[in-house]
């Protein structure tokens, strides 16, 4: 057995999304260029949230997804 130590720092400001509220809101990709696959090939992409769909939707018509925007916030803050 394998024993990993990992230091993670707790996070309560981040917002996390109910079951179900994945629903209501649109997510972020990485690469943007995933979403326009799967919308041709159907093939299910995973948002920076952790969910995993097949994009059908017009993502303009929804608010981002709070998880994925903070997520992205702090990999551009990360990068400089």
């Amino acid at each position: 057995m394998t024993h990993v130590d990992v230091d993670l720092e707790e996070r309560t400001d981040i917002r996390t999304t109910d079951e179900g509220d994945h629903e209501k809101f649109a997510h972020v990709v990485v690469p943007a260029s995933a979403v326009t696959e799967a919308y041709i090939t159907g093939t299910p992409v995973t948002a920076l949230c952790g969910k995993t769909w097949v994009p059908t939707r017009d993502p303009g018509r929804y608010p981002v997804c709070p998880t994925c925007k903070e997520i992205l916030h702090a990999a551009r803050a990360a990068r400089g």
